[in-house]
């Protein structure tokens, strides 16, 4: 345990985080996402849902300012009539930490999976909520 940094960031989790730079993306997936088959590194969250890690990252992790939108959502496939409630928690994190981040961006479910292929880490947790999948675009730390 180290002071100030949430239990539920692994060492794992704090080592891949330090070790991404400015540009670099991360995938925090729902449980049904196919983590291990698109990950170039995967990080298990076992048990972990992903608003309570988003939150934790969201502590450390800037995110990229240089980029218009620097979190992108998985879109609900087209016919699904699924309402994602879960990206609405995710706004209101992301505005905690990011103020200025206002909008996301949304990709469609194989664009997705093509991007997570070529992420720097894969983030697989329990999260139950269908399309809670999210990318996160690292920036720079500031001061």
């Amino acid at each position: 345990m180290l002071k100030g940094i949430s239990p539920v960031i692994s060492p794992d989790l704090i080592k891949v985080l330090m070790e991404m730079g400015h540009g670099d993306e991360l995938v925090i997936a729902d449980g049904n996402f196919p983590s291990a088959a698109y990950a170039q590194r995967l990080i298990r969250a076992d048990g972990l849902g992903c608003p309570i890690l988003l939150d934790a990252i969201l502590n450390l992790f800037p995110l990229d300012r240089y980029v218009e939108k620097p979190v992108a959502l998985m879109l609900v496939v087209p016919g699904d009539p699924y309402k994602p409630v879960i990206w609405e928690e995710y706004g209101k994190i992301v505005q905690q930490h990011e103020p200025n981040c206002a909008e996301f961006e949304r990709v469609e479910r194989f664009a997705f999976y093509e991007r997570a292929k070529k992420a720097y880490a894969v983030l697989a947790t329990s999260e139950m909520a269908l399309y809670a999948n999210i990318i996160l675009k690292k920036g720079v730390v500031t001061s």
